[in-house]
């Protein structure tokens, strides 16, 4: 489909940015950041949410810093999976992005603020108009979900990010930053329950870098992940699990999920509860069975809600299966 017109801004630094961005709200003009655009621009050829100006920062190097407990928003997934500085965890999160072509571009800031996905939404500007629109798409019809008919205060399109729920196990925490100055806040305080907001990201901010505790690599884990085609799509269902060991035994446990709801599940209850006289296969099963009952995925992706549910049970198991294996 033809991409609408947009002016395209390529600062070569934060500063520089700010100040486009200052210069853009005063004249009352409407812009979007693009890190590596594979998502951004697939949906301005579908006319999704379009705006007048486009602020690229593929050319602002102090986002690209990587070390073992320093993630810039602009690494490359590509290089996030490929550096051995990257915890396990977050490395098989990101070699499980897609392909290696979209790896190459995709960034790590531009997975962590992914827009909701939706199948009454991804779609073309024609489609959405013969089923009289969408919530989610900025058409300003006031239309209502398509999946939760009657009503149009809430969207509930599904966050299907890989990196997310790793990060939030892991105890990352994100740094943001804007015209007004820098704030930072844990992982899991930065999604906000709903498929438009999907963050706390204010106008004009950004996400600068992910920064994880010098603990990190104490934490063993894994992440599992549903999905319809091994080299493009999304997780239909994605679990990580992060554990400590002391004495052989299971001391600490952590427990997100991705691809089922708005945003990203921090299952914490779940896991204190599987921890509590932790018992090895049965604890484990405790704790799938229980994370299974907590999440609440709507028909609005590849594969119905039954199934998603039922699934996320089957990955957590699996990815629990290394602490039993290590106690061989």
């Amino acid at each position: 489909m033809k991409m609408p017109p947009f002016q395209l801004h390529s600062p070569k630094s934060l500063e520089e940015a700010f100040s486009i961005v200052s210069e853009l709200s005063s004249s009352n003009r409407e812009f979007d950041w693009v890190a590596g655009g594979t998502d951004l621009l697939p949906n301005y050829k579908w006319h999704l949410n379009a705006k007048s100006d486009v602020i690229s920062l593929a050319r602002v190097s102090e986002l690209t810093r990587l070390t073992g407990t320093h993630i810039g928003a602009m690494v490359r997934l590509h290089d996030l999976a490929d550096s051995e500085k990257t915890h396990t965890l977050i490395r098989s999160a990101a070699e499980s992005v897609a392909s290696t072509l979209i790896r190459r571009s995709a960034t790590v800031g531009g997975n962590l603020c992914l827009d909701t996905r939706c199948f009454w939404f991804n779609q073309t500007e024609d489609w959405r108009e013969s089923i009289d629109w969408c919530h989610k798409c900025d058409c300003g019809t006031d239309a209502d979900c398509r999946v939760i008919p009657n009503q149009n205060t809430l969207c509930v399109a599904t966050y299907q990010a890989d990196l997310a729920p790793s990060l939030m196990c892991l105890g990352a925490t994100i740094h943001l930053a804007s015209k007004d100055g820098e704030r930072s806040m844990p992982m899991n305080d930065f999604f906000q329950l709903d498929g438009m907001t999907r963050n706390v990201l204010q106008d004009g901010e950004i996400v600068t870098h992910v920064t994880l505790p010098e603990d990190v690599s104490e934490w063993q884990g894994d992440y599992q992940k549903l999905r319809q085609r091994e080299s493009w799509d999304f997780p239909e269902a994605g679990v990580a699990v992060v554990w400590k060991k002391s004495g052989g035994v299971v001391s600490d446990l952590r427990v997100a999920t991705t691809g089922l709801e708005s945003i990203p599940g921090f299952h914490r209850e779940e896991a204190e509860l599987a921890l509590d006289n932790w018992n090895g296969a049965e604890s484990i099963d405790l704790l799938a069975e229980s994370v299974r009952k907590s999440v609440k995925p709507v028909l609005n992706t590849w594969f119905p809600p039954s199934y998603r549910r039922k699934m996320v049970k089957v990955l957590t198991r699996r990815a629990c299966s290394g602490m039993l294996e290590d106690s061989k």
